[in-house]
């Protein structure tokens, strides 16, 4: 763990071989979590998979704040590569402080679990607790050592990271799903792949020598930052994970429950195909623009133009085939008009921008801008929730608005750091 501060030499984020490998990670990462969720609905029956489904978006929530330990590592690593070594002791490095922050969230998962985990789980109570704990613990290593290898641009080792946390809980599932087993082996796999970081560091000489580099701040600078990433990744996990549960809980009696379960499965699948890459692209986003900081127009312009190209294209091609898909796929009872579903795709790439340029923000060291940014646009998002339109129209506002509000609120925050 003695590592030094300066970072070795590893080929750039240009480079087609190490693009294609993160692609490919990024790939297998998505294509496995969907395979997973419907081997999981196939082997349970739907009241299990409830379980199941409830479960897997408490993990999604917690991990999804601690996504802010990757990112300030990334930043922090980042931003200290050109430094002299100053070798301080374990709990003053990085990987310190988010085994302590780890360690913290998983006591007060412990500690409180008496007050919200009956109302949350409906089966296993003592078993999900005991399973969150774990993976809270062990994400933590994860999520650091995935923002030191993004910090020091060693792109292969990171592709093999994200691969190997995909494949443990694929191979986890398919195992459950071929043996027949219960509810409690895919509440297991689910929280399983947060091990991937013991055979990385194993099996990888990059891994062992990046894992305890040093940050360009001080540990209780490194720790105040780190917090305030995980405020901010908060913010995003309602917005991303918990917005289904905020439309249900917004909407009025008045409401077709049936058009309120389509809307909720087109906002699911509307997202996926920007915001899933997005997420593993978080550390290379990140480390963009702490390299360009001197350029970060620029720097920040050309992925927010990428985003919304696609964006476009994805809301024309939800125009004109969405109806149609959703209803062969998932049946009639899914019918949602061509302008709906193109709607929400354009809320996906708001959200998608969101991310980017929150990215942005964090790299030039601007944490309470990066945090207030993510925090307004969830709280003008959920107050859109109940403006009197149908539910189709107000999830559609919510989903682009407040996205807006925070993209808006990242720039200034940029701006004022340039």
């Amino acid at each position: 763990m003695a590592a030094s501060a300066r970072a070795a030499p590893v080929p750039p984020m240009s480079s087609g071989g190490n693009l294609r490998q993160v692609t490919l990670a990024t790939v297998i990462a998505a294509a496995s979590g969907y395979v997973v969720l419907l081997l999981a609905a196939r082997q349970l029956g739907a009241a299990s998979y409830a379980s199941f489904a409830v479960f897997w978006a408490a993990y999604g929530i917690v991990t999804g704040a601690q996504n802010g330990q990757l990112q300030e590592t990334t930043r922090a690593i980042r931003s200290g590569a050109e430094s002299g070594s100053r070798r301080p002791g374990f709990w003053r490095r990085p990987l310190g402080v988010n085994v302590a922050i780890g360690l913290g969230l998983a006591l007060i998962v412990a500690a409180t679990s008496g007050l919200w985990a009956p109302h949350v789980f409906d089966a296993d109570v003592g078993l999900s607790v005991a399973l969150l704990t774990v993976g809270v613990a062990s994400f933590a290593v994860y999520a650091h050592l995935s923002g030191a290898l993004s910090g020091t641009l060693s792109w292969r080792t990171f592709a093999a990271l994200l691969s190997f946390d995909a494949l443990i809980r694929l191979a986890g599932a398919v195992t459950a799903f071929a043996m027949g087993l219960s509810l409690n082996a895919f509440l297991v796999i689910t929280v399983i792949g947060s091990v991937s970081w013991m055979l990385a560091l194993g099996g990888s000489s990059t891994a062992r020598r990046v894992i305890g580099l040093d940050a360009d701040v001080a540990a209780q600078t490194f720790t105040i930052n780190t917090l305030t990433a995980m405020a901010a990744a908060l913010a995003s996990a309602v917005l991303v994970m918990g917005f289904p549960v905020l439309i249900r809980i917004t909407a009025p009696g008045s409401d077709d429950a049936a058009v309120i379960g389509a809307v909720i499965l087109a906002v699911t699948l509307t997202r996926a195909p920007l915001l899933v890459p997005l997420n593993s692209f978080q550390g290379v986003l990140i480390t963009r623009f702490v390299d360009r900081r001197t350029r970060l127009a620029a720097a920040l312009g050309i992925p927010l133009a990428a985003v919304l190209g696609v964006g476009l294209v994805g809301a024309i091609a939800a125009w004109a085939v969405g109806p149609w898909l959703l209803t062969t796929v998932f049946g009639g009872g899914y019918h949602l008009p061509g302008i709906t579903l193109a709607w929400f795709t354009i809320g996906a790439t708001m959200l998608a921008s969101l991310t980017i340029s929150g990215a942005c923000v964090l790299a030039v060291g601007e944490h309470r801008w990066f945090a207030l940014g993510w925090w307004l646009a969830t709280a003008a998002s959920i107050g859109l929730l109940f403006v009197p339109l149908g539910v189709q129209g107000r999830v559609a506002v919510a989903l682009i608005v407040g996205p807006i509000v925070g993209v808006g609120v990242h720039i200034a925050g940029s701006l004022r750091a340039s």
